[in-house]
């Protein structure tokens, strides 16, 4: 395969079968919105594939709808990090896109209009963004979802905004790349799921894609990944079947017996405790372990500004809910809290709003809910560890 760099944006690839163009943008920038219908139609390909899920497309061109969002039974289902996760990432896309002057994924949705009006035959081409998000999830340990939630939260209220050189510094491979050998040090299973894995499946499709001369509209941050990738698929050295990068992985052994352990030998203690230390010795122990746990997970309560009750009811379930994995208090918590502060109609109609701010997380019921269940649950965990090394001195 031949690869030949045209400009800063623009490669061509040659293989045996058909010539690729991959133009790299930068989701934020007007310019790149104007190179792509200008590539589009200087080039004139047979095919185009664009650097987005079709769900991702419908939701940019209709808008999300969030008014049959039951938080109760997100968090009941164990999706409240997940849930936070996504308005925190959805955040720091329209607040780039705020400093940029350019919808986040522009380029993308005038791709597919340039793309009907020429009618030249087109693909989404990305992943599903739930399937990508559920799989670098499903892979993180807690402490790992917690770096991810505290990175994107602290993006996404983030004051500084991107100046027109910036936005343009993006489309650069040499500053991308930084950026995500910053991301590989810090978490590397979730580089390794939205980053490379990633660029593997847009390879793939573009490699795949019919026709003999292909443009695929890409983040530049991904060039140099599917450069490579399609190298080894014409070398036959990968093969074109996704299947296995479509699939959510089950929980390990490990992974289901991991959260029982810390319970199991907090439990062992305060009984062994009550056994061979006698009734007072074992009272002490629960005190500590009630008073520690209960007061930190309360501490998050108070700073997620969470009712009175709600507050009272943290403290008071936490120190049980840590010795049953299958229930933390962040449910609980957070689930009293949606129900004594039911989310409104003007609550899910300017969700996409509010999430724009720290304060509009706060001020919508939906979003206050998460944030009292977040809080409180890593208010839980700190009490958790930081309460057994007090339960297991009393022993000595």
């Amino acid at each position: 395969m031949k690869s030949t760099l045209i400009n800063d944006t623009l490669t061509i690839l040659q293989t045996e079968k058909k010539t690729i163009y991959l133009l790299g943008t930068a989701h934020i920038s007007n310019d790149s919105v104007e190179e792509v219908e200008s590539v589009i139609t200087e080039k004139q390909p047979d095919h185009i594939c664009i650097e987005i899920d079709a769900g991702r497309y419908k939701v940019m061109k209709e808008g999300q709808s969030w008014q049959n969002l039951n938080i109760g039974k997100v968090l009941k289902q164990g999706q409240g990090f997940f849930m936070l996760a996504n308005l925190a990432l959805s955040s720091f896309q329209r607040r780039m896109g705020e400093g940029s002057g350019a919808a986040p994924g522009e380029e993308m949705r005038r791709a597919v209009e340039a793309a009907e009006k020429a009618g030249i035959p087109f693909s989404f081409s990305d992943r599903n963004i739930q399937v990508t998000l559920r799989r670098a999830w499903k892979k993180s340990g807690f402490w790992n979802k917690m770096k991810l939630l505290a990175a994107l939260i602290a993006s996404a209220f983030s004051k500084e905004k991107l100046t027109a050189e910036e936005v343009e510094a993006l489309k650069e491979r040499s500053a991308l790349q930084g950026m995500l050998e910053e991301l590989a040090n810090e978490l590397p299973v979730a580089k390794e799921v939205l980053i490379d894995e990633r660029d593997r499946y847009l390879a793939t499709k573009i490699f795949t894609a019919p026709g003999e001369k292909t443009l695929a509209i890409i983040g530049a941050g991904h060039a140099e990944g599917i450069i490579k990738t399609i190298e080894k698929l014409e070398a036959g050295l990968l093969n074109d079947d996704l299947t296995s990068l479509d699939h959510i992985p089950p929980p390990s052994r490990v992974s289901k017996l991991l959260p029982w352990f810390i319970p199991a030998a907090v439990a062992a203690l305060l009984v062994y405790g009550f056994i061979n230390a006698g009734w007072s010795q074992g009272m002490e122990m629960f005190f500590y372990w009630f008073a520690v746990n209960g007061v930190l997970a309360g501490i998050g309560a108070i700073i997620s500004f969470a009712h009175p009750l709600t507050i009272l009811a943290t403290i008071v379930f936490a120190p049980f809910t840590s010795l049953n994995p299958t229930i933390g208090v962040g449910i609980v918590s957070g689930g009293l809290e949606a129900y004594i502060r039911k989310p409104r109609v003007i609550d899910f109609e300017n969700l996409n709003k509010d999430i724009l701010s720290l304060r509009g997380f706060y001020k919508n019921r939906v979003t206050h809910a998460l944030i009292v269940f977040f809080l409180t649950s890593i208010g839980s965990a700190i009490g958790t560890f930081a309460a057994f090394p007090f339960i297991v001195s009393l022993l000595q």
